[in-house]
């Protein structure tokens, strides 16, 4: 495999890897406190160079809200215009524990297989 496929295969690896681990890592968020959209931008960019669009990161929010997962609230500043915030609900945090256990579980199976 020359370095061009293997580059764009790490590549479109990580990209997945970060799609799937995306929902988790939002909902382990606002586990810890209440995130307007922008603000959740920032704080996923700050993390592990989690780049991640406007366009992927409110259909996931949406997506989350109907299932009742996440709920969100328009809240006025003082300046500005008003910003909706989202938080995590008590079905997110029973959801969120079983993710837990589940990414913790996976974790240590992949640890027991790498090198």
């Amino acid at each position: 495999m020359d370095e061009i496929n293997t580059t764009y295969f790490i590549t479109k690896w990580k990209s997945q890897i970060k799609k799937g681990l995306l929902e988790y890592i939002i909902m382990l968020l606002l586990k810890e406190k209440s995130y307007y959209g922008y603000e959740l931008i920032a704080k996923l960019k700050g993390l592990a160079s989690l780049d991640i669009a406007e366009g992927t990161i409110y259909p996931l929010l949406n997506r989350l809200k109907k299932e009742d997962l996440v709920v969100s609230e328009w809240i006025e500043m003082q300046t500005g215009i008003p910003r909706k915030y989202y938080k995590i609900t008590n079905l997110g945090l029973e959801q969120l524990t079983m993710m837990n256990e589940y990414y913790m579980e996976l974790n240590g199976s992949i640890s027991g297989i790498t090198l």
